[in-house]
């Protein structure tokens, strides 16, 4: 079994969902980013998502764009985003670590290069936003010889019709992107993930992941009642950005009040079906 297959396995052993945090690497500085993405598992976080920062991050909204500008101007790249991954890997061989971003940067870095990195970093998954199942052969069957899932994106929008093309070559789990927009945007209806996730559920036997619109504990709680896994990446994020000072130079409570909210999410998706995920 894969490390995401394992966590899964696991979560469903103690009856609850799980927790996915999204950080932006290298945000606000390499330094503090590797301490916050280390500091994620204790804190509650089921798998960790990994975003490598991009000049042009069109899936996302405000704050996850200025997280992206915050490392790109601390130095972030791809290859700084592998070699985070591969130092939270050293002191962690089980927690689930998926890369998120947009196709360009793999692309010039050459596909082949990327997945034999990035499976060497000990990365298990990637979401990338603009890439549609039409295309993405080209990186799909590298990332498959090197072990690492691909993790598609539903989304609203996406009808019966479309669903098998985008699931036909899904790996590890599913994303539902649950409103139409950018990330951070308005949630959804809690009836509206139900009916999502039922749908999904006809489609594919993978774990269902929901995100999007995510920003409190009782929220968290809600998707963690539906789904297999809550995403919460924009109200980490802007907590982060919250922790800087005039300067954008990180304020010595950054790390425990961030990763003291992870916990608070994470109370709430363990408590979602009793028992606090026992």
């Amino acid at each position: 079994m894969t490390r995401l297959e394992r966590r899964f396995a696991a979560l469903g052993a103690e009856n609850r969902a799980g927790l996915v945090v999204y950080v932006t690497a290298s945000d606000p500085d390499p330094a503090t980013s590797l301490a916050l993405l280390k500091g994620l598992p204790a804190a509650g976080a089921d798998i960790v998502e990994l975003g490598m920062p991009f000049s042009d991050p069109m899936a996302d909204g405000p704050a996850i764009q200025l997280a992206s500008q915050r490392a790109l101007r601390a130095g972030g790249s791809l290859e700084a985003t592998l070699e985070m991954a591969r130092a939270f890997r050293a002191g962690d061989p089980d927690t689930p670590v998926v890369l998120m971003g947009y196709y360009n940067p793999i692309y010039v870095h050459g596909v082949h290069r990327f997945a034999a990195a990035a499976a060497a970093a000990g990365v298990d998954g990637l979401i990338v936003v603009d890439l549609p199942p039409e295309e993405a052969d080209e990186l799909l069957e590298p990332l498959a010889a090197q072990g690492i899932a691909f993790v598609f994106l539903t989304a609203p929008t996406t009808d019966d019709a479309r669903m098998p093309t985008v699931l036909e070559k899904a790996s590890g789990f599913v994303y539902h992107v649950s409103i139409a927009g950018i990330t951070g945007a308005a949630s959804a209806s809690r009836d509206a993930i139900e009916r999502a996730v039922r749908r999904l559920r006809r489609h594919t036997n993978l774990p269902i992941a929901v995100g999007f619109g995510i920003k409190t504990p009782e929220q968290a709680a809600e998707v963690a009642w539906i789904a297999d896994a809550a995403v919460v990446g924009s109200a980490v994020v802007s907590l982060i950005r919250e922790g800087l000072d005039e300067n954008g130079i990180a304020g010595p409570g950054l790390l425990d009040r961030t990763l003291a909210f992870v916990g608070e999410l994470a109370a709430g998706v363990r408590g979602a079906r009793g028992g606090g995920g026992a």
